[in-house]
């Protein structure tokens, strides 16, 4: 590492409550770096960096170093642009918290949980992330706080209370019934998911979740089973799209999946038993899926010692071969396909372990690549995220190896740069 990088960011200055900051450019250099929308590597990249922005882009050969920028060279190290994972839970209880235990947790918890989970994820490279559901707008507080610069963390974009059926998927049903507690989000009815909306983006929500149908860690729910009818769908999709928020719908069975994507939702969450004709209907409408594949493994290895239910085990055992089968047929067929990891399922800041397991069920590294960039700055309706190109944002990750040819090069991040600012650097 350059003796110039220590010196525009000393290390106290890496702390979680201080951002370095300087008024000069940044001309950052490697071995090679992922043009990530065409797939190609370029070597020996040049990169010069003002303020939050890439400013220029070129080689080494020809993009010269201006006098008054300070050079951050990362050796043999490939760039790539920020990661994005667009389904994460941040204020998820950490590692030995037992399942039922972690239901008990207070809002400021879990604001506390998600403050720690939101710097896991940023030194793991993923600078920008969609956070589908947390209780009591927790995880709003922590984006605002990030946004600040009061603290470190990705770009968030959250739901707030993820809406569901009295007794769905995203109700309660852990608790006994003279409690009579309802999660914040359910409402039933078309005219009660549009109130429910607007109250969640008059507490700042910048995105939509609803549940479409039962799933794996709810007590009582059928996973295959369909929840919200087409006109409850329709009138949450409509009233977010009013607002220009984009809209998830937790959807693993077959008619919850249609039904959503007819009622014109952007993205399908787990996708887990598709049909060749839910497969038909995300292309024609363009629709996004994010399945999760890889959180499985986890579950099945430490669900147990985890205090997991035997009711959920065995449901997410009973889908996870259908599900990757599905993703299989899905990116055969040219369905869209953004990067979704469920993190929370497993810990934070190992997200880019499911890299690897896209490209093992039918993804090429460019493909898994591209779910995590280019495609999910689609999905998310962004203009200056995603590649390394002049007038981006200057999210930058560098890892060591290349990804193109081993896609698990991405779980060895050495650098991580949010916004023109760098949060992690090499230690050598």
């Amino acid at each position: 590492m350059n003796n110039s990088v220590s010196k525009l960011f000393p290390a106290a200055l890496l702390g979680a409550l201080a951002l370095p900051t300087s008024a000069q450019d940044i001309y950052l250099t490697a071995a090679a770096m992922v043009d990530v929308k065409s797939g190609r590597l370029v070597e020996n990249p040049a990169l010069l960096i003002s303020g939050n922005r890439i400013t220029e882009i070129g080689t080494q050969g020809d993009l010269a170093m201006p006098a008054d920028a300070q050079q951050v060279d990362l050796g043999e190290r490939t760039l790539l642009p920020g990661f994005m994972d667009m389904h994460v839970h941040l204020s998820s209880a950490g590692e030995g918290v037992p399942f039922l235990e972690s239901m008990l947790q207070s809002i400021p918890r879990r604001a506390v949980n998600a403050v720690n989970n939101a710097e896991k994820t940023l030194q793991a490279g993923f600078t920008s992330v969609r956070n589908v559901g947390a209780a009591g707008y927790s995880v709003i507080a922590v984006r605002d706080a990030i946004e600040a610069g009061e603290m470190l963390g990705p770009r968030i974009w959250a739901t707030g209370p993820s809406l569901g059926v009295t007794g769905g998927h995203c109700d309660n049903n852990f608790f006994p019934p003279e409690l009579e507690y309802k999660s914040k989000g359910v409402a039933d009815g078309p005219w009660a998911v549009r109130e429910k909306v607007r109250e969640n983006i008059k507490y700042g929500a910048n995105a939509i979740k609803f549940c479409a149908t039962g799933g794996v860690f709810s007590r009582g729910t059928k996973v295959g089973a369909i929840q919200y009818s087409y006109e409850e769908m329709k009138a949450i999709v409509d009233e977010s799209h009013h607002r220009g928020l984009v809209v998830a719908a937790h959807a693993h069975g077959t008619e919850g999946i249609k039904t959503a994507i007819r009622a014109g939702v952007d993205s399908i969450e787990h996708a887990s038993i598709l049909d060749d004709e839910a497969i038909k209907l995300a292309k024609k409408h363009g629709t996004y899926f994010s399945m999760d594949i890889y959180n499985t493994e986890y579950t099945q290895a430490q669900g147990r010692a985890n205090g997991v239910p035997e009711e959920n085990l065995k449901k997410d055992a009973a889908i996870a071969d259908i599900q990757r089968d599905g993703f299989s047929r899905a990116v055969k067929a040219g369905v869209n396909m953004v990067f979704g990891s469920d993190a929370a399922i497993y810990p934070h800041g190992l997200n880019a372990e499911q890299f690897s397991r896209m490209v093992q069920f039918g993804m090429t590294p460019a493909q898994a690549l591209q779910a995590a960039t280019v495609n999910a700055a689609a999905l998310m309706k962004v203009e200056d995220l995603g590649q390394l190109k002049a007038g981006f944002l200057a999210d930058i990750v560098a890892v060591e190896g290349n990804p193109l040819a081993d896609i698990t090069a991405t779980e060895r991040v050495a650098f991580v740069m949010k916004d023109g600012q760098v949060v992690r650097q090499p230690a050598d």
